[in-house]
């Protein structure tokens, strides 16, 4: 049976889904954007400060799972222009030190125009 993960700490969902779900002993995150929980609102502009308020999102959902980022086991990412790929990186890198496995692709679009978008599978405890 599954269990639905919701916190303050994170942006509400933008439509109909759930922060994260943990199932079988993992947590499967919902794709996390770069929208302030305070605000509700993208006030990060450069690909870099959208990486890291994607990255306290996703910290917080974990938390709230009873997991965190260095229980991730694979992360799937997203960016609007691959070209801002190294920048990504290099924030993404600060956060998930554990390495996990991960795909990263280009998009052409993305929720509320941002820059980058990621969801992450982890273990619990």
């Amino acid at each position: 049976m599954s269990q639905t993960v919701h916190t303050s700490g994170a942006p509400e969902a933008i439509g109909p889904y759930t922060q994260a779900v943990i199932s079988g002993g993992l947590v499967f995150t919902s794709g996390q954007i770069a929208i302030d929980p305070a605000t509700g609102n993208v006030e990060a502009q450069t690909i870099e400060e959208q990486t890291h308020q994607v990255c306290k999102n996703l910290s917080a959902v974990l938390e709230a799972a009873g997991s965190g980022m260095d229980k991730s086991v694979k992360t799937t990412c997203f960016l609007k222009d691959i070209s801002d790929f190294a920048a990504f990186n290099g924030v993404y890198g600060e956060y998930f030190t554990s390495k996990p496995a991960r795909s990263c692709v280009a998009v052409k679009d993305l929720p509320k125009g941002v820059l980058v978008e990621v969801e992450v599978i982890a273990e619990l405890g």
